[in-house]
């Protein structure tokens, strides 16, 4: 008795250490859902299916594939303690203004470790147009003469201007005393009072409030356009888009961002694309699990003990 009782007990033990070893040895999908950087993450939404779709990476380049007629969301985290503003282009095309994107326009401001879905292109401050996949033809940006940079999109991630206290350091003077030892001269009372300039608006409430757009600080600005995807006309005709759909109330709000410096603090580009598209410049991978080989099975891995050698 005393033996089968020590024997079970092994065995429980034995059950124990497997359960607990089981995700270290468990075999996962090896693709991403998201975009990653260092201050922010970006990923994209299929809103026909409600699922983030891939991210695949050849070349540096980072791919999601996209299917024609639906719709699809933006999601942006912020992965900081504190405020940054997400400036987003999709197709080359900022999504707040319309314009042809550039860092230093308008964007959505994310409160520290939130995030925001950006659904379509803003109409006004309650509306936006959904974004959707369509053939390039039909894309918002062809249709608005902007061709060549459709399949792409981005966010230009920029930190907020922190305002410090400062104080001036007290002048020193000389002693005319025979030791010739130095003393302190006593500050000024209106130098001990902070020099800093008035504080930013209090950030926002709302998870998708939009910044005001601030100057270009340069004409350098322009170059500074990460989103170009540029291609021979002849090769995007046959290229998905996002097309300009459905007006869905989403409302916004303005708020006050001024930026820690006038390039991003990084910038997270995804360029998409059919999935024959993809697979032709050789993104998706050769081997793909198959799942109809065979009958599912509850528990595909049985505990074994250690065979005997051959």
């Amino acid at each position: 008795m005393n033996g089968r009782r020590k024997f079970l007990t092994s065995l429980v033990a034995l059950a124990t250490g497997a359960a607990l070893a089981g995700p270290a040895v468990a075999q996962s999908w090896p693709y991403a859902t998201a975009a990653r950087g260092g201050v922010a993450s970006m990923e994209i939404v299929d809103r026909g299916n409600r699922s983030e779709l891939y991210v695949y990476e050849k070349d540096g380049q980072r791919y999601v594939i996209g299917t024609p007629g639906n719709e699809y969301t933006i999601r942006i985290r912020n992965l900081t303690g504190a405020r940054i503003l997400a400036v987003t282009s999709v197709d080359g095309v900022n999504v707040i203004t319309g314009d042809t994107a550039a860092p230093g326009q308008s964007g959505y401001v994310l409160g520290p470790w939130e995030s925001v879905d950006i659904a379509g292109w803003r109409k006004n401050m309650q509306n936006t147009a959904a974004f959707f996949f369509t053939d390039h033809a039909n894309s918002y940006a062809a249709r608005t003469g902007r061709p060549n940079d459709v399949g792409v999109i981005g966010v230009a991630v920029f930190r907020e201007r922190e305002y410090r206290t400062y104080y001036p350091p007290r002048d020193r003077i000389a002693s005319s005393g025979s030791a010739g030892a130095a003393k302190r001269a006593q500050a000024p009372a209106s130098a001990g009072e902070p020099m800093n300039e008035p504080a930013p608006a209090a950030p926002s409430t709302r998870e998708e409030s939009m910044a005001q757009a601030q100057p270009q600080r340069d004409a350098e600005m322009g170059a500074m356009n990460s989103f170009d995807a540029r291609e021979p006309q002849d090769k995007v005709t046959s290229k998905l888009g996002t097309g300009h759909g459905r007006i869905e109330n989403n409302a916004a709000t303005q708020v006050r961002f001024e930026r820690a410096t006038s390039y991003p603090a990084e910038t997270i580009v995804v360029r998409y694309d059919r999935r024959e598209n993809l697979a032709a410049m050789g993104v998706l991978p050769t081997q793909w699990p198959r799942y109809a080989d065979r009958s599912p099975n509850a528990f595909p891995g049985a505990m074994r003990f250690v065979p005997d050698p051959r």
